[in-house]
């Protein structure tokens, strides 16, 4: 019988400013998915944070994109957004964008991945979380996990793989999507992947199976009375073993802490330290962006786990580097390539300042 595995993320309320999640917030969510599976509308459900964001991992038989299913997660999140309200906790509900809840979570607000599969007698599923980090974070990563046989011997050793995979593409700003196979189409994937502010990966899918492999959230900050509001954290589910990469092979890609647009104010660049859930709170310019990794196995619906992977002692030296890569990067102060383009730059208020220098400009 099919299964359906749905992360869906949000900022509810920061503790202290933008790094961490109040307690309280957290048991508010728990507390609402306890009821949620005793009422069966999922066979398991846990709730985790990661920077000042929550994120649900759901488990249920309803399939993608199912009104029961997003209702309960928007009322859960709803019910640990009243909680921070009531804490006056920073940004209380910023990413609850909509009035009433309209079937689905699409436009919302929250950030969404979803992946439904036929569990096979063994079923291990890594789930990532990223918090400070851009719609396209998780690019890099799923190509070298995918794609790149110096990464995942698996490609070259394993029939399995050897076919290669399928990458659904998405074009953030034009709303369009196209779907590239490795490895013949290896560069084209890169062509348009490699600009991860405006195409993110939303989906890999096995060319010898044709079974989803990952599936990311690809939501964007949305403008809104003309401010950017909604998930600066991408979620991303990844299938593990077998016919996929190992577990091993699809944690690689994070001992390299790559730069990624968000941070401070989401505005800034910075490396994306992959952390244990304890240490997913940021602090340095309100990071650096951190990224937690859950191992869960699926069991007949039910989530055994989660083992805190990036909590390992070998990711103690990518630790160490994305530190390095922040005192590096700070000290360009305002200057890029620290701070964004001036045309990507979500939460900052340069167009108060140009505006007011606007008529002081002359031709040359």
């Amino acid at each position: 019988m099919p299964q359906t595995l749905s992360v869906i993320r949000a900022e509810v309320g920061g503790l202290a400013g933008r790094g961490a999640t109040h307690p309280d917030v957290l048991e508010a969510a728990r507390e609402r998915l306890a009821q949620a599976v005793q009422a069966r509308t999922f066979t398991d459900a846990q709730a985790h944070a990661c920077g000042d964001g929550i994120f649900l991992v759901l488990a249920h038989g309803h399939g993608e994109d199912h009104e029961e299913v997003h209702r309960a997660a928007w009322d859960t999140l709803l019910a640990a957004a009243d909680v921070a309200r009531g804490l006056h906790l920073y940004g209380a509900g910023q990413d609850l964008l909509a009035d009433s809840f309209s079937g689905n979570l699409r436009g919302m607000g929250p950030g969404c991945a979803e992946l439904t599969l036929t569990e096979r007698p063994s079923e291990p599923v890594v789930v990532f979380v990223a918090d400070q980090a851009g719609a396209g974070a998780f690019n890099l990563p799923l190509y070298q996990a995918f794609a790149d046989p110096f990464n995942t011997p698996g490609l070259i050793v394993s029939d399995a793989l050897h076919a290669g995979f399928a990458f659904e593409v998405h074009d953030l700003q034009e709303h369009r999507k196209i779907i590239l196979s490795t490895p013949e189409e290896a560069y084209d994937l890169l062509a348009f992947i490699s600009s991860p502010g405006r195409y993110a990966v939303k989906r890999v899918v096995g060319r010898s199976t044709g079974e989803v492999a990952a599936v990311s959230s690809t939501a964007r900050a949305t403008e809104i009375a003309g401010r950017y509001q909604g998930p600066d954290g991408p979620a991303l589910i990844v299938r593990a073993q077998g016919a996929f990469p190992a577990v091993g092979e699809v944690l690689e890609p994070f001992a390299t802490p790559h730069l990624v647009e968000g941070g401070l104010r989401g505005s800034h660049r910075g490396p994306l330290m992959p952390v244990g859930l304890p240490d997913s709170g940021g602090t340095r310019s309100d990071g650096p962006p951190r990224v937690v990794a859950l191992g869960y196995q699926l069991a007949e619906g039910r989530l055994a786990g989660p083992r805190d992977l990036f909590a390992d002692v070998a990711f103690e030296g990518a630790r160490r580097e994305a530190g390095q890569v922040t005192d590096y990067l700070r000290r360009h102060g305002p200057f890029e390539p620290h701070r964004l383009p001036l045309d990507e730059m979500e939460h900052a208020s340069m167009p108060s300042a140009t505006s007011k220098m606007a008529g002081r400009w002359s031709e040359i």
